[in-house]
């Protein structure tokens, strides 16, 4: 299926055209081989009460990435290659996945440490200029993402400021990235999973 081009010509924000502004976001990131991030997640879904959370992320190519939760302290969500890694010091249980089976909407950010091509992901894209920047809606193109539509705020020089995930079951995580970071040298330490005293490791198809 054609990736049909919903915001034809010029971004009245950024005077780049949709194509243009995709490709400059591709480089920007493709060419980092580690990024850093403070963040602020919010999760919302039907009948629930949104959480908000915070913390920082790491990046590495290929395929590794950890979220250090401050709010609350000790959460982490680790993946070093093959596995994801997700604790919760409220419950001490350290739930252990392989990464191809791993279902959780912190997966778009994994785009990241990949190679980012839009035409390979999305099908389609809606923008709207917010000031100086541009928010995206992207549509996947796989029925089988674990998300339903993912959208971006980007600025002008390319970087992500906001990423907001909506899953399959129509729960919402939003995450909002400050204090971009890339190329920073990250002591292979950051992506090895160490078990925190006292916690339960379980495997998630048992």
């Amino acid at each position: 299926m054609h990736i049909i081009w919903a915001a034809a010509g010029l971004l009245a924000a950024t005077g780049l055209d949709l194509d243009t502004l995709l490709k400059g976001v591709e480089y920007h990131y493709n060419r980092a081989r580690t990024l850093e991030f403070d963040f602020e997640q919010t999760q919302s879904g039907q009948g629930q009460i949104a959480r908000s959370e915070a913390g920082e992320v790491a990046l590495q190519k290929p395929g590794r990435m950890r979220w250090t939760y401050s709010r609350p302290a000790g959460k982490f969500f680790l993946t070093d290659g093959k596995f994801a890694y997700f604790y919760s010091p409220s419950t001490k249980q350290v739930t252990r996945a392989k990464i191809k089976e791993a279902d959780d909407l912190r997966a778009p950010l994994a785009f990241m440490i990949g190679q980012l091509d839009f035409r390979r992901d999305f099908k389609e894209f809606r923008t709207t200029p917010e000031g100086a920047n541009t928010y995206i809606i992207a549509i996947p193109k796989s029925a089988r993402a674990p998300y339903t539509q993912v959208d971006f705020l980007v600025t002008p020089d390319f970087r992500i400021e906001l990423l907001r995930v909506t899953g399959q079951d129509g729960s919402v995580m939003r995450y909002r990235l400050s204090r971009e970071r890339s190329n920073t040298a990250l002591p292979a330490s950051t992506f090895q999973f160490a078990k925190p005293d006292g916690a339960e490791l379980t495997d998630e198809d048992q």
